[in-house]
Order: C-alpha cells, then structure tokens, then sequence
C-alpha cells in the first residue's frame, strides 16, 4: 500500500495495464501535451509510442466511433475528455452503438471501451464547460458509470474497467486531482459493483459522490462538534448502483440527504430518493432532502457560483434543519480546494 494523488493513481492504472496488456491505447484531447489531463497521462507517449497514445481532434463523434470500431476488432481504447460537457457531442456513438451492440448480438461482439471524462467546477469556466453529465449515461441500459472519490477508486475503477466487456464511463472531478488517499499496488482486479460507507453515524445518513463526499465529510465534522452524526455513504458506482449499504444506512438513521455533483431533476439524487422510498420508506422520519446545482447553467462568477454549487455550509445548514435543530452561531465548515486550474 502507497499514499497517492488521485491523478498520480490513474498514471500507475494506465501504466500497468499499457504494460500488461499491449491491447490498451490511450486517446484524448490533450493526452500528450505538457499538462497530460493533470499529469494522469504524463511521459506515456515517450514510454509507449505515439501509436498507443495519441492526441485527437476536436471531433468526438468521429473518435468515438474509432475507438469503438477498434474495441470491437479486440483493442482497448481509454478515451478521454478533459471536459466531460464534450461528451454531448459523441451521445449518439456511446448510447445509440456502444450500449447496445453487446446486446443486440447476443454478447458474441463487446466494446470494451473506458471513457474518462472530467467534470465540475474550477475556476469560473461557466456554462459549457463546467457541467456534470452523469445522470445522462445511467439512464442507457448497457452501460456501466463511475464516479470515483478517492485515488483507489480511481486507479481500482479503471483496471476493472479496462478489463470489462462493456463500455465504462468513468467521471472524475478535476478538485480531486491532487487529493491523496492510500492505495494497493499490486493492481488488483475488483468487482465493479460498489459502494462505500466513508464516516459511520446514527442520527442522518448522507449519500454524497465524487467531490461532494469531501465537502460532505467537512460538514459532518461540523454537525458532531454540535452533536449530530451524520453517516456518509458514497455510491461509487451508479450503474450498476450497489443499494444495499444506503438501504441499511437509511433503515439505521431514518434520515436521508443525498449530495450530487449535477443537477437535481431526473438527476443521481433522484434516482437514489426512488430506491430509498421504494424499499425503505417505513423507516424514514422525515423528507428526503436533495442537494445539487441549481436548475439554470452552470455561472462563471465566483459568487454566483458559491450559489450555484452545494458545499458543506448548505449541507451543515440542512442536516440542521433535517434533525430539527436551529443552525449554531459558528464558522461554517470550509474543504480545502487544491485545483489551481487552468483547465
């Protein structure tokens, strides 16, 4: 075990599995330049070649389709988009061919094909490029969507993602970068499916993911300091959702706030809202309450975006309102942001 940056654990992912299996190619706006997508793809093109890593055009309906018709002649490309809001653009290549063909001949033709695609907000990139799409891709029977919290998640969800026959959409939030967590570095291959209880409380459980789960853990320090313990659970994986660990957090504390890194409607929120009153409806003592951005386009100022985006100040302030407590006279609580941008 090692203490890694989260974009330092996708390198070593990618590394081992160029190293391991000579199938696996990396493709991406700006894979090769200097900043190499916060350092995840650094130094691979001097180590494997410009053909198995390669820069790509502004074209992603086009490269899509390249990396798919090559996942199906048995590569295995990892495509990446600095900025998941491109991801629009190759909608009809992801759900309309990759997430059917496995079906539609009976599993005897797969894509194996993982997508990286980077999301949320940084420094005031506004409406079309600070957008997480998450939400979208999980309503698609046929494929399988991440999002990763820690570096072991990231480097854990991309070799078992590079080793799935179906397309993987993997979404990281470019604040999590430089965050270090521990991670195991015999690269094993774990199953996909899963989700994680990140703090242990009795009195409201928290569903957060991705970024939110560090603006979550920043506020429940804050509700115990006041004397309410608040249970985080991160839900790594959305397709296939791993239910039962928020089923048994719910059925614990009888509250339920759920934390996205998007947008509310027909959302990740929403989604998990429908689990827990279909199958743990009798145990809740108070609404759902939901938290996410804000139902307009994503701002570009600073203060807008404080308005935009949930942080722990606005879970704090919920989870109070949610036990029934009026909100202390205290600092809220503040995460540390370690993106400097500029992308």
């Amino acid at each position: 075990m090692a203490q890694k940056k989260f974009g330092d654990a996708i390198h070593a992912a990618l590394t081992h599995a160029m190293e391991t299996d000579p199938s696996v190619y990396v493709m991406g706006i700006g894979v090769d330049d200097h900043r190499a997508v916060f350092g995840s793809t650094k130094g691979l093109v001097d180590r494997f070649g410009p053909e198995r890593v390669f820069d790509t055009p502004i074209a992603e309906g086009a490269m899509t389709g390249i990396a798919i018709g090559s996942a199906l002649a048995g590569m295995k490309p990892v495509h990446i988009h600095i900025r998941t809001d491109f991801l629009y653009l190759a909608m009809d290549q992801l759900c309309n061919m990759a997430a059917k063909w496995r079906s539609m001949f009976g599993g005897v033709m797969n894509v194996p094909i993982v997508v990286r695609a980077v999301i949320g907000k940084s420094w005031g990139q506004g409406a079309q490029h600070s957008q997480a799409l998450q939400s979208l891709f999980m309503h698609v029977p046929g494929l399988k969507v991440a999002m990763p919290t820690t570096a072991a998640d990231a480097q854990d969800l991309l070799i078992a993602g590079i080793q799935d026959p179906n397309p993987v959409l993997l979404f990281e939030h470019r604040l999590l970068f430089d965050l270090q967590s521990e991670v195991d570095e015999s690269f094993p291959v774990l199953p996909f499916k899963r989700t994680v209880v990140r703090r242990k409380g009795s009195d409201l459980t928290i569903v957060a993911n991705s970024y939110m789960v560090v603006e979550a853990l920043k506020a429940a320090e804050f509700l115990s300091a006041h004397g309410i313990e608040a249970e985080i659970v991160d839900p790594v994986t959305l397709v296939p959702l791993d239910d039962a660990p928020i089923l048994a957090s719910v059925k614990k504390t009888g509250r339920l706030m759920i934390v996205d890194t998007g947008w509310t409607t027909c959302g990740v929120s929403a989604e998990i809202a429908a689990v827990a009153a279909e199958k743990a409806f009798s145990s809740l003592k108070a609404p759902v309450r939901r938290l996410g951005m804000q139902p307009v386009a994503c701002p570009v100022s600073k203060p807008l975006e404080k308005l935009f985006y949930a942080d722990g100040d606005a879970i704090a302030r919920a989870a109070f309102a949610m036990v029934g407590k009026p909100f202390p006279a205290a600092e809220p609580p503040v995460a540390v942001h370690a993106f400097k941008g500029p992308f």
